[in-house]
């Protein structure tokens, strides 16, 4: 049987090491299109300000960037000391555009970052803004190649099982590149780390002028931000709606999750604002809904139902059931070896896309065909992923978004009639809400992976089959040894960006 607390613990690493390297990145991809906006303004211009306040942030954006190369690095060895079985199942496919991203996203990005730092007295200005720009678009490819890799485990097109080497085998590299969820899931998450960036300058900026200290450079780099950030925060709440109708066609039990739909509603759906899922009961208490919303949102129309968790669970325990018969044909063509029988193979083909389903059941069971009625239903349940987290993180979500918009149409508006420094209530909500849009991208970043499970690649992978042969002393020894180190880094760059910030912008001498 397998060990749970291996697992578990698995899970645990690679989820605090994800979100922790997550506090980078985003911060990284936002200010690197701020720089190239910034230094743009200056060589059009020739305003010694505007090359200040580039060289300011960018000292800002090193010390970010450093920290999610670290973590970066150590998150991906992971995969390989700690789900080996998913390497091996899955490598040929999930590593290639991770291959791709170190080739043609992270060396581009690492190469000109330099030029960035040491080319401002050797470099012309228009080559410069180049480099600078270069290292916006290196730090985007490199997110985009990610976030492919990432939307084939939700969505798993352009590939095939094959029986014979027992892996997942590429098919269709176009399709990978073109996955629907990763085009949604790419454009919501870059829009997402520039709204980072703006918040981050705007909180900066306002502690400066809270401060009384570097006006130039405060009110400029303000409007910058808030000009962006609106767009970005905008484009956001937009392309988030194609996400939802994304995970309608391909994870529709994530979705029943996220909104703790329990039933099958007339169409068109309510939207839930509030509730308490009742996990026992199946139901939400005090349950607060916007007519017809979800509907609207998830389908588009207004006669399309959306399935209810019980709905999707009783689908599940058929697909487990035709998983049974896959595994079982599967069984059969792997003692035949080179000689397959064609029934079994024809039969095998036929079920195959229920593989995955039937795999659940090695939960319960090591025999798989011979799994019970009340194994095929725990299994089924299996699938609902834990709906209290996902339902509350979603919303939190959701809540901070529409602040932040909020925030950037008073900053936006502030800006144009130039009446910021005159309102120093906004200067200090703008700090304050230095810390929110690390906290909804972390919450997105729980909705998108915690409500794939049980899957490492959805309906093909599970989660608990993924993971190496290790022990759990191993596993806590290394889950040990990243929290000492992470703490340390965070200790590191807080103290670095605290400092540099403190000291502000550094005049340049003639």
């Amino acid at each position: 049987m397998i060990n749970l607390d291996v697992i578990q613990l698995s899970r645990l690493q690679f989820g605090l090491t994800a979100l922790y390297h997550f506090l980078f990145v985003p911060l990284t991809i936002g200010l690197a299109v701020l720089l190239a906006i910034m230094e743009s303004v200056y060589v059009m211009t020739n305003r010694e300000i505007w090359r200040q306040m580039t060289q300011f942030w960018g000292l800002l954006f090193g010390i970010n960037f450093a920290m999610g190369v670290a973590t970066g690095i150590t998150m991906e060895f992971q995969f390989g000391t700690n789900w080996a079985y998913y390497s091996h199942y899955v490598g040929d496919i999930f590593g290639a555009p991770l291959a791709i991203e170190g080739l043609m996203a992270f060396f581009l990005e690492a190469t000109f970052v330099g030029l960035f730092f040491f080319g401002w007295d050797r470099l012309s200005k228009t080559a410069h803004l180049a480099t600078t720009w270069l290292v916006a678009i290196g730090s985007n490819l490199s997110a985009f190649w990610i976030l492919v890799a990432n939307a084939w485990m939700q969505n798993p097109v352009g590939s095939q099982f094959n029986y014979q080497t027992m892996r997942m085998e590429l098919t269709s590299f176009y399709d990978v590149i073109f996955n629907p969820v990763a085009q949604s899931k790419f454009v919501h998450t870059v829009s997402a780390c520039y709204v980072t960036g703006a918040v981050f300058v705007m909180a900066v900026s306002a502690y400066y002028l809270l401060r009384n200290r570097h006006h130039d450079l405060a009110k400029r780099s303000i409007t910058v931000a808030a000009s962006f950030g609106l767009a970005s925060a905008l484009s956001v709440v937009v392309l988030g709606d194609e996400s939802g109708y994304t995970i309608t066609q391909n994870q529709k039990m994530k979705l029943a999750a996220i909104e703790a739909m329990w039933e099958t509603d007339p169409p068109p759906a309510g939207f839930v604002v509030f509730g308490i899922p009742d996990l026992a009961t199946h139901q939400n208490k005090y349950e607060l809904k916007i007519p017809w919303a979800l509907g609207f949102i998830a389908t588009r129309t207004i006669d399309t139902p959306l399935p209810g968790i019980k709905d999707l669970v009783a689908l599940a325990e058929s697909r487990i059931q035709r998983g049974m018969v896959a595994y079982r044909a599967l069984s059969h063509l792997r003692q035949m070896k080179d000689h397959p029988d064609p029934q079994t193979l024809a039969l095998f083909e036929q079920y195959q896309n229920d593989l995955g389903y039937g795999l659940l059941l090695k939960r319960y069971t090591p025999s798989v065909i011979d799994a019970t009625l009340d194994q095929i239903r725990q299994a089924a349940w299996d699938t609902v992923p834990n709906i209290t987290p996902l339902f509350w993180s979603f919303r939190v979500m959701v809540g901070i978004g529409f602040t932040l918009i909020a925030l950037f149409t008073t900053a936006f508006y502030l800006a144009a009639r130039r009446r910021i420094l005159q309102n120093r209530w906004f200067l200090k909500l703008s700090f304050l809400a230095l810390p929110l849009p690390w906290i909804a991208a972390e919450l997105g970043w729980i909705v998108s992976e915690h409500g794939r499970q049980p899957w490492a690649i959805e309906g093909i992978l599970p989660t608990y089959l993924g993971v190496s042969s290790v022990t759990t002393a191993q596993v806590w020894l290394s889950l040990m040894g990243f929290v000492v180190f992470y703490t340390l880094l965070a200790i590191v760059d807080v103290f670095l960006m605290i400092k540099y910030i403190k000291l502000g912008p550094i005049q340049r001498i003639a």
